[in-house]
């Protein structure tokens, strides 16, 4: 079956205020979404309702044609916050393997994942000891170590400088052409000419 993300009828009210209602979407394979807005105008809101990390106040999401409801879903889907949600306490080989451990295994080893998101050598270093700029890039390594259709990424080039955003820029260009799919939320503007790119304005 072709993955398939579907927004139906979507509505989101935060502190008795209407952010959007009635909001319709869907990403197919290889394509991406592109949520663009003022801060809180729901953004970050509608990619929790996305993940399942709060329910949409009316309508429903759907993954290949069911709603989100079981293990299918979040089995294919890998999300990146806000927050790097990587162990300050432990090195970055560890953080990998613990992301390993819980996932399928991706197309990329760890060290080939490291070595394409310029942290060759830094297995061994604790996490508290990265930039910003390096754990942001930790963070994204482990979609490269995980087979997850679906990438949700809520500004990822943030911490990252020209060379960052444009090493994640072919990340995410490698991951549409192999068939993988994103939402993502973002500030800057993104470069992907070869990717169908869908965008939803909630200004």
């Amino acid at each position: 079956m072709i993955p398939k993300l579907q927004g139906i009828g979507l509505s989101c009210i935060r502190d008795d205020r209407l952010l959007f209602e009635q909001l319709a979407f869907e990403v197919l394979s290889g394509q991406i979404l592109l949520l663009e807005g003022k801060n809180g105008s729901g953004k970050t809101s509608l990619l929790r309702i996305v993940c399942g990390f709060r329910q949409p106040d009316s309508g429903e999401i759907r993954w290949c044609g069911d709603a989100v409801n079981d293990s299918q879903f979040y089995a294919q889907m890998a999300y990146v916050g806000h927050l790097d949600g990587v162990k300050r306490e432990l090195s970055v080989l560890e953080n990998l393997k613990i992301a390993q451990s819980l996932n399928a295994t991706g197309q990329y080893s760890i060290n080939e994942a490291l070595c394409k998101v310029n942290l060759a050598g830094y297995d061994d270093v604790l996490v508290q000891a990265l930039s910003a700029g390096q754990k942001r890039r930790l963070s994204l390594a482990r979609l490269l170590i995980t087979a997850n259709v679906l990438w949700i990424l809520d500004e990822p080039f943030t911490s990252l400088d020209k060379q960052g955003i444009a090493l994640i820029e072919t990340l995410m260009t490698e991951h549409c052409a192999n068939g993988g799919m994103i939402v993502l939320t973002s500030h800057h503007d993104i470069d992907l000419n070869d990717v169908d790119v869908l965008r939803i304005n909630l200004s």
